[in-house]
């Protein structure tokens, strides 16, 4: 449920929960989104963002990162970046994943993330579930990413930025695809573990990646935040 008097229309647009919040008097609003949830290999990205009150005239074409091409997803990062009233980006590397599990390793970014904007959020929204300790209200939008403008912005931030890293690893790991599938699981990503076995950039706790585990543990090693940080991640507030 939306706050008391605050009544989203059906047909406000992207932008109508933050039209909605605002006239409340509970903005500015930040969006969450992540983007490698359901990726057994490279790292978690979670977003923030906070868009201009005037955001429906200069952001045109928001929308669910997985419904965008990669050509038009690159150029709203570049929008979003530039037209933002704030934007962060933590990336949670495959070995805190590990560490904690995907589920406490997400709802830990979206707080770091919304916690690193350089404006104090009076409301938040988040995609899909809901997620307390923000330091503000908050309200879960069913497909939000498709529905919120804020929230399709951090859809894209997060999507971009981890398109970005994946690509850089596959420079350094050719041989598992990366910059195809995006560590996603997929025949020829499966076919890849089995010959070459995982490399640390594989999330070890998920059942199919200890599958193809040596039997000594020993993986293919790099240092990904050494090697990405400069090249891949403009702008990203927090490497976690």
């Amino acid at each position: 449920m939306a706050p008391r008097g605050a009544a989203v229309r059906r047909d406000a647009g992207m932008f109508g929960y933050e039209r909605a919040l605002v006239r409340r008097g509970l903005g500015p609003v930040a969006g969450v989104d992540e983007a490698g949830r359901g990726a057994c290999a490279g790292p978690l990205v979670v977003a923030a963002v906070v868009l201009p009150a005037d955001g429906s005239r200069r952001l045109g074409g928001l929308a669910d990162s997985k419904l965008l091409t990669e050509q038009v997803r690159e150029r709203l990062f570049e929008d979003i970046t530039v037209a933002a009233v704030s934007w962060t980006a933590i990336v949670i590397t495959a070995a805190e994943i590990d560490q904690v599990g995907v589920h406490v390793a997400n709802i830990t970014g979206m707080r770091r993330a919304v916690a690193r904007l350089e404006c104090r959020p009076g409301y938040v929204l988040t995609d899909g579930f809901p997620v307390a300790g923000f330091g503000a209200e908050s309200l879960a939008v069913v497909k939000g990413d498709r529905v919120a403008a804020c929230v399709a912005a951090a859809s894209i931030v997060a999507k971009v930025t981890r398109d970005r890293i994946m690509r850089a690893l596959h420079t350094r790991y050719a041989e598992y695809d990366f910059a195809q599938h995006k560590g996603y699981v997929t025949a020829a990503h499966t076919a890849a573990l089995a010959r070459y076995g995982p490399c640390d950039e594989h999330r070890k706790s998920y059942v199919n990646v200890a599958a193809h585990a040596a039997p000594t543990g020993d993986v293919r090693s790099s240092r990904l935040e050494d090697r990405v940080l400069a090249t891949s991640l403009h702008g990203v507030t927090e490497y976690a």
